[in-house]
């Protein structure tokens, strides 16, 4: 079984690259892969509760994050200082997460096969 990590590192909006990351996770972990997730820079702002992207005409799959456990997916990692660069707590976001530092970011990117970068 292959180990892949989706480093989320863009905003959720105004480009599909949230959207296809989310895919491949979920594409991955139905066959079984085992599959994390690290959420750095402004890809922090794919996790914050309530969002509405359909006022800004953009499609709503953010809420699919909250599907993650269905497919096994239960590594996914924060930045700490992302999140405080953009002023959200533990509470403000829509998923269970585990909060780190980059040094544990860092030592979780070397025990996977593959590192994809959305």
């Amino acid at each position: 079984m292959k180990k892949f990590c989706i480093l989320f590192r863009c905003s959720p909006h105004g480009t599909v690259r949230g959207r296809e990351g989310l895919d491949l996770a979920l594409l991955s972990a139905s066959f079984e892969q085992e599959v994390s997730l690290v959420f750095v820079d402004e890809g922090v702002l794919h996790l914050i509760k309530d969002q509405q992207p359909e006022l800004i005409g953009a499609k709503d799959y953010i809420s699919t994050f909250k599907a993650l456990p269905l497919y096994d997916i239960e590594s996914v990692f924060v930045c700490k200082q992302s999140l405080a660069d953009y002023g959200l707590s533990h509470g403000l976001l829509s998923v269970p997460v585990t909060v780190v530092n980059d040094e544990a970011i860092a030592a979780h990117l070397k025990q996977v096969d593959e590192v994809l970068v959305f």
